[in-house]
Protein backbone atom coordinates (compact mmCIF):
# COMPACT_ATOMS: atom_id res chain seq x y z
CA UNK A 1 0.00 0.00 0.00
CA UNK A 2 1.49 3.31 -1.09
CA UNK A 3 2.17 5.52 1.92
CA UNK A 4 0.57 8.86 0.99
CA UNK A 5 1.31 10.71 4.20
CA UNK A 6 4.97 9.69 4.13
CA UNK A 7 5.37 11.72 0.91
CA UNK A 8 3.65 14.78 2.37
CA UNK A 9 6.55 17.12 1.62
CA UNK A 10 6.07 16.43 -2.08
CA UNK A 11 2.38 17.29 -1.84
CA UNK A 12 3.08 20.44 0.17
CA UNK A 13 5.60 21.48 -2.50
CA UNK A 14 3.08 20.85 -5.28
CA UNK A 15 0.52 23.04 -3.52
CA UNK A 16 3.13 25.78 -3.14
CA UNK A 17 3.94 25.57 -6.87
CA UNK A 18 0.28 26.35 -7.61
CA UNK A 19 -0.53 28.86 -4.87
CA UNK A 20 2.62 31.02 -4.95
CA UNK A 21 2.36 31.87 -8.68
CA UNK A 22 -1.31 32.67 -8.09
CA UNK A 23 -0.37 35.11 -5.35
CA UNK A 24 2.25 36.63 -7.65
CA UNK A 25 -0.40 37.12 -10.36
CA UNK A 26 -2.72 38.83 -7.85
CA UNK A 27 0.11 41.15 -6.76
CA UNK A 28 0.90 41.97 -10.39
CA UNK A 29 -2.78 42.61 -11.13
CA UNK A 30 -3.01 44.92 -8.11
CA UNK A 31 0.04 46.89 -9.20
CA UNK A 32 -1.07 47.15 -12.84
CA UNK A 33 -4.84 47.57 -12.53
CA UNK A 34 -5.38 48.63 -8.91
CA UNK A 35 -7.14 45.40 -7.84
CA UNK A 36 -6.18 41.70 -7.65
CA UNK A 37 -9.20 40.83 -9.81
CA UNK A 38 -11.41 42.40 -12.40
CA UNK A 39 -14.57 43.30 -10.50
CA UNK A 40 -18.01 43.28 -12.07
CA UNK A 41 -20.74 45.78 -11.34
CA UNK A 42 -21.95 43.40 -8.61
CA UNK A 43 -19.13 44.88 -6.53
CA UNK A 44 -18.33 48.22 -8.09
CA UNK A 45 -21.82 49.38 -8.88
CA UNK A 46 -22.79 50.78 -12.27
CA UNK A 47 -24.55 49.66 -15.42
CA UNK A 48 -23.75 47.05 -18.04
CA UNK A 49 -25.34 47.22 -21.48
CA UNK A 50 -25.53 44.27 -23.86
CA UNK A 51 -26.14 45.48 -27.39
CA UNK A 52 -26.77 43.75 -30.70
CA UNK A 53 -26.80 45.81 -33.86
CA UNK A 54 -28.77 44.72 -36.90
CA UNK A 55 -25.85 45.49 -39.21
CA UNK A 56 -22.27 46.70 -39.19
CA UNK A 57 -21.25 50.28 -38.65
CA UNK A 58 -20.87 50.46 -34.88
CA UNK A 59 -17.29 50.86 -33.67
CA UNK A 60 -15.69 50.96 -30.25
CA UNK A 61 -14.81 54.63 -30.68
CA UNK A 62 -18.31 55.46 -31.79
CA UNK A 63 -19.91 53.67 -28.84
CA UNK A 64 -17.48 55.40 -26.47
CA UNK A 65 -18.42 58.81 -27.87
CA UNK A 66 -22.10 58.09 -27.26
CA UNK A 67 -21.50 57.30 -23.60
CA UNK A 68 -19.16 60.25 -23.20
CA UNK A 69 -21.91 62.54 -24.54
CA UNK A 70 -24.31 61.40 -21.79
CA UNK A 71 -21.73 62.01 -19.08
CA UNK A 72 -19.93 58.68 -18.67
CA UNK A 73 -16.23 59.21 -19.44
CA UNK A 74 -14.90 55.90 -18.11
CA UNK A 75 -16.59 52.99 -19.87
CA UNK A 76 -15.23 49.53 -20.65
CA UNK A 77 -16.27 48.28 -24.09
CA UNK A 78 -15.88 44.71 -25.32
CA UNK A 79 -17.03 43.00 -28.49
CA UNK A 80 -18.85 39.74 -27.80
CA UNK A 81 -18.71 36.72 -30.07
CA UNK A 82 -17.71 36.86 -33.71
CA UNK A 83 -17.40 40.27 -35.41
CA UNK A 84 -20.25 39.33 -37.78
CA UNK A 85 -22.64 39.05 -34.83
CA UNK A 86 -22.36 42.81 -34.10
CA UNK A 87 -22.67 42.25 -30.33
CA UNK A 88 -21.10 44.56 -27.75
CA UNK A 89 -20.87 44.81 -23.98
CA UNK A 90 -20.48 48.22 -22.36
CA UNK A 91 -19.86 48.73 -18.64
CA UNK A 92 -19.96 52.17 -17.12
CA UNK A 93 -21.04 54.28 -14.21
CA UNK A 94 -24.52 54.28 -12.73
CA UNK A 95 -27.10 55.81 -15.08
CA UNK A 96 -30.63 56.90 -14.50
CA UNK A 97 -33.11 54.72 -16.36
CA UNK A 98 -34.28 57.77 -18.31
CA UNK A 99 -30.81 58.03 -19.90
CA UNK A 100 -31.15 54.57 -21.47
CA UNK A 101 -33.53 55.75 -24.20
CA UNK A 102 -31.18 58.61 -25.03
CA UNK A 103 -28.29 56.14 -25.31
CA UNK A 104 -30.27 53.82 -27.59
CA UNK A 105 -31.29 56.72 -29.82
CA UNK A 106 -27.69 57.87 -30.16
CA UNK A 107 -26.40 54.34 -30.81
CA UNK A 108 -29.05 53.80 -33.50
CA UNK A 109 -27.49 56.68 -35.34
CA UNK A 110 -24.53 54.40 -36.12
CA UNK A 111 -26.53 51.22 -36.82
CA UNK A 112 -30.01 49.91 -35.92
CA UNK A 113 -30.10 48.34 -32.45
CA UNK A 114 -31.99 45.09 -31.97
CA UNK A 115 -34.21 46.03 -29.03
CA UNK A 116 -35.40 42.43 -28.48
CA UNK A 117 -31.87 41.38 -27.52
CA UNK A 118 -31.01 44.63 -25.71
CA UNK A 119 -30.32 44.19 -21.99
CA UNK A 120 -29.24 46.61 -19.29
CA UNK A 121 -28.34 45.69 -15.72
CA UNK A 122 -27.83 48.33 -13.06
CA UNK A 123 -26.41 47.93 -9.55
CA UNK A 124 -25.76 50.72 -7.09
CA UNK A 125 -22.37 51.05 -5.40
CA UNK A 126 -24.06 50.49 -2.01
CA UNK A 127 -25.35 47.08 -3.08
CA UNK A 128 -21.89 46.17 -4.36
CA UNK A 129 -20.37 46.97 -0.98
CA UNK A 130 -23.03 44.91 0.79
CA UNK A 131 -22.31 41.94 -1.48
CA UNK A 132 -18.60 42.13 -0.63
CA UNK A 133 -19.22 42.33 3.13
CA UNK A 134 -21.72 39.48 3.02
CA UNK A 135 -19.31 37.25 1.11
CA UNK A 136 -16.47 37.84 3.55
CA UNK A 137 -18.79 37.31 6.52
CA UNK A 138 -20.11 34.06 5.01
CA UNK A 139 -16.61 32.60 4.64
CA UNK A 140 -15.55 33.73 8.14
CA UNK A 141 -18.68 32.42 9.86
CA UNK A 142 -18.47 29.19 7.87
CA UNK A 143 -14.89 28.62 9.03
CA UNK A 144 -15.85 29.14 12.69
CA UNK A 145 -18.88 26.85 12.46
CA UNK A 146 -16.85 24.13 10.74
CA UNK A 147 -14.10 24.27 13.36
CA UNK A 148 -16.60 24.18 16.21
CA UNK A 149 -18.48 21.25 14.69
CA UNK A 150 -15.33 19.20 14.20
CA UNK A 151 -14.11 19.92 17.73
CA UNK A 152 -17.44 18.70 19.14
CA UNK A 153 -17.76 15.70 16.84
CA UNK A 154 -14.15 14.62 17.45
CA UNK A 155 -14.10 15.43 21.17
CA UNK A 156 -13.11 11.84 22.08
CA UNK A 157 -10.01 12.05 19.86
CA UNK A 158 -6.84 13.61 21.34
CA UNK A 159 -6.19 17.14 20.03
CA UNK A 160 -9.58 17.38 18.32
CA UNK A 161 -9.06 21.05 17.48
CA UNK A 162 -6.25 20.10 15.11
CA UNK A 163 -8.69 18.31 12.84
CA UNK A 164 -10.75 21.48 12.55
CA UNK A 165 -7.73 23.67 11.89
CA UNK A 166 -6.42 21.30 9.20
CA UNK A 167 -9.84 21.24 7.49
CA UNK A 168 -9.85 25.04 7.45
CA UNK A 169 -6.27 25.07 6.12
CA UNK A 170 -7.36 22.85 3.22
CA UNK A 171 -10.32 25.16 2.63
CA UNK A 172 -8.02 28.20 2.48
CA UNK A 173 -5.77 26.25 0.11
CA UNK A 174 -8.70 25.81 -2.30
CA UNK A 175 -9.80 29.44 -2.01
CA UNK A 176 -6.27 30.61 -2.85
CA UNK A 177 -6.12 28.30 -5.87
CA UNK A 178 -9.45 29.61 -7.18
CA UNK A 179 -8.46 33.24 -6.52
CA UNK A 180 -5.14 32.81 -8.32
CA UNK A 181 -6.80 31.24 -11.35
CA UNK A 182 -9.48 33.94 -11.41
CA UNK A 183 -6.87 36.69 -11.24
CA UNK A 184 -4.93 35.10 -14.13
CA UNK A 185 -8.03 34.66 -16.28
CA UNK A 186 -9.02 38.23 -15.48
CA UNK A 187 -5.77 39.44 -17.03
CA UNK A 188 -5.80 37.05 -19.98
CA UNK A 189 -9.50 36.63 -20.78
CA UNK A 190 -11.15 39.59 -19.09
CA UNK A 191 -13.08 37.45 -16.59
CA UNK A 192 -14.74 39.43 -13.82
CA UNK A 193 -15.69 38.48 -10.29
CA UNK A 194 -19.46 38.57 -9.83
CA UNK A 195 -22.10 37.04 -7.58
CA UNK A 196 -21.81 33.70 -9.40
CA UNK A 197 -18.12 33.59 -8.55
CA UNK A 198 -19.00 33.87 -4.85
CA UNK A 199 -21.50 31.06 -5.30
CA UNK A 200 -18.76 28.91 -6.85
CA UNK A 201 -16.34 29.69 -4.01
CA UNK A 202 -18.87 28.85 -1.29
CA UNK A 203 -19.74 25.62 -3.10
CA UNK A 204 -16.05 24.69 -3.28
CA UNK A 205 -15.69 25.44 0.45
CA UNK A 206 -18.55 23.08 1.26
CA UNK A 207 -17.25 20.22 -0.87
CA UNK A 208 -13.69 20.65 0.39
CA UNK A 209 -14.65 20.52 4.05
CA UNK A 210 -17.00 17.60 3.47
CA UNK A 211 -14.23 15.52 1.88
CA UNK A 212 -11.83 16.35 4.70
CA UNK A 213 -14.39 15.39 7.35
CA UNK A 214 -15.02 12.03 5.63
CA UNK A 215 -11.33 11.09 5.92
CA UNK A 216 -11.02 12.52 9.44
CA UNK A 217 -14.05 10.53 10.57
CA UNK A 218 -12.49 7.30 9.32
CA UNK A 219 -9.29 8.18 11.21
CA UNK A 220 -11.38 8.69 14.34
CA UNK A 221 -12.97 5.26 13.86
CA UNK A 222 -9.68 3.49 13.18
CA UNK A 223 -7.70 4.88 16.13
CA UNK A 224 -9.41 2.64 18.77
CA UNK A 225 -9.52 -0.30 16.35
CA UNK A 226 -5.76 -0.31 15.77
CA UNK A 227 -4.30 0.59 19.13
CA UNK A 228 -0.55 0.25 19.17
CA UNK A 229 -0.07 1.02 15.48
CA UNK A 230 1.84 4.16 14.51
CA UNK A 231 -0.43 7.14 13.95
CA UNK A 232 0.92 7.55 10.42
CA UNK A 233 -0.07 3.98 9.54
CA UNK A 234 -3.60 4.47 10.85
CA UNK A 235 -4.00 7.66 8.85
CA UNK A 236 -2.69 6.13 5.64
CA UNK A 237 -5.08 3.19 6.01
CA UNK A 238 -7.96 5.60 6.56
CA UNK A 239 -7.14 7.50 3.36
CA UNK A 240 -7.19 4.37 1.25
CA UNK A 241 -10.45 3.21 2.84
CA UNK A 242 -12.21 6.47 1.85
CA UNK A 243 -10.44 7.59 -1.30
CA UNK A 244 -12.70 5.62 -3.63
CA UNK A 245 -15.77 7.33 -2.19
CA UNK A 246 -14.30 10.81 -2.63
CA UNK A 247 -13.14 10.16 -6.18
CA UNK A 248 -16.41 8.53 -7.26
CA UNK A 249 -18.47 11.44 -5.94
CA UNK A 250 -16.28 14.08 -7.55
CA UNK A 251 -15.91 12.29 -10.89
CA UNK A 252 -19.69 12.32 -11.37
CA UNK A 253 -19.70 16.08 -10.82
CA UNK A 254 -16.68 16.57 -13.10
CA UNK A 255 -18.34 14.75 -16.02
CA UNK A 256 -21.44 16.93 -15.72
CA UNK A 257 -19.40 20.13 -15.55
CA UNK A 258 -17.31 19.13 -18.57
CA UNK A 259 -20.52 18.56 -20.54
CA UNK A 260 -21.79 22.02 -19.55
CA UNK A 261 -18.46 23.61 -20.51
CA UNK A 262 -18.61 21.97 -23.93
CA UNK A 263 -22.30 22.43 -24.73
CA UNK A 264 -23.64 25.00 -22.24
CA UNK A 265 -24.34 28.67 -22.77
CA UNK A 266 -21.77 31.43 -22.50
CA UNK A 267 -23.38 32.93 -19.41
CA UNK A 268 -22.59 29.92 -17.21
CA UNK A 269 -19.24 28.80 -18.61
CA UNK A 270 -17.16 31.06 -16.37
CA UNK A 271 -19.07 29.88 -13.29
CA UNK A 272 -18.71 26.22 -14.25
CA UNK A 273 -15.00 26.59 -15.08
CA UNK A 274 -14.23 28.14 -11.69
CA UNK A 275 -16.37 25.54 -9.96
CA UNK A 276 -14.55 22.74 -11.80
CA UNK A 277 -11.11 24.08 -10.83
CA UNK A 278 -12.23 24.59 -7.23
CA UNK A 279 -13.68 21.10 -6.84
CA UNK A 280 -10.56 19.60 -8.43
CA UNK A 281 -8.45 21.49 -5.89
CA UNK A 282 -10.83 20.45 -3.10
CA UNK A 283 -10.53 16.77 -4.00
CA UNK A 284 -6.76 17.09 -3.96
CA UNK A 285 -6.49 19.13 -0.76
CA UNK A 286 -8.74 16.91 1.35
CA UNK A 287 -6.46 13.93 0.69
CA UNK A 288 -3.05 15.43 0.03
CA UNK A 289 -3.13 18.59 2.14
CA UNK A 290 -5.50 18.33 5.12
CA UNK A 291 -4.55 14.81 6.21
CA UNK A 292 -0.76 15.10 5.66
CA UNK A 293 -0.88 18.44 7.49
CA UNK A 294 -2.57 16.71 10.42
CA UNK A 295 0.14 14.04 10.50
CA UNK A 296 2.90 16.63 10.32
CA UNK A 297 1.31 18.46 13.25
CA UNK A 298 0.90 15.30 15.29
CA UNK A 299 4.53 14.35 14.65
CA UNK A 300 5.73 17.81 15.65
CA UNK A 301 7.06 18.83 12.25
CA UNK A 302 5.29 22.16 11.83
CA UNK A 303 7.28 25.35 12.50
CA UNK A 304 6.65 27.16 15.79
CA UNK A 305 3.97 24.70 16.99
CA UNK A 306 5.83 21.46 16.39
CA UNK A 307 7.75 21.16 19.65
CA UNK A 308 4.70 20.54 21.83
CA UNK A 309 3.37 17.87 19.53
CA UNK A 310 6.75 16.16 19.37
CA UNK A 311 6.96 16.07 23.12
CA UNK A 312 3.42 14.71 23.30
CA UNK A 313 4.29 11.85 20.98
CA UNK A 314 7.72 11.26 22.46
CA UNK A 315 9.34 11.20 19.03
CA UNK A 316 12.82 12.21 18.00
CA UNK A 317 13.49 15.51 16.26
CA UNK A 318 15.18 13.94 13.25
CA UNK A 319 12.15 12.25 11.75
CA UNK A 320 12.27 12.41 7.98
CA UNK A 321 8.76 12.22 6.50
CA UNK A 322 10.01 11.71 2.98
Amino acid sequence: MFNIVQKRRWFFSLSALVILPGLAVMIYSTLSTGAPFRLSIDFLGGSIYELKFEEGGATEDGIRRVFNDVGDDNVIIQQIGAPAEFRWSVRGAFHDVRVTEDILARLSGMAPVNRDSFRVETVSATIGQEVTRSALAAVAVGALVITGFIVIAFRQVPNAARYGVCAIAAMIHDILVVMGVMSLFGLLLGWEIDALFLTAVLTVVGFSVQDSIVVFDRIRENIPKHLGEPYETIVNRSIWETIHRSLATQLNAFFIMIAILLFGGETVKQFIAILFIGLLSGTYSSIFTAVPLLVAWEKGQLPLIGRGARAHLGEADDVDPS
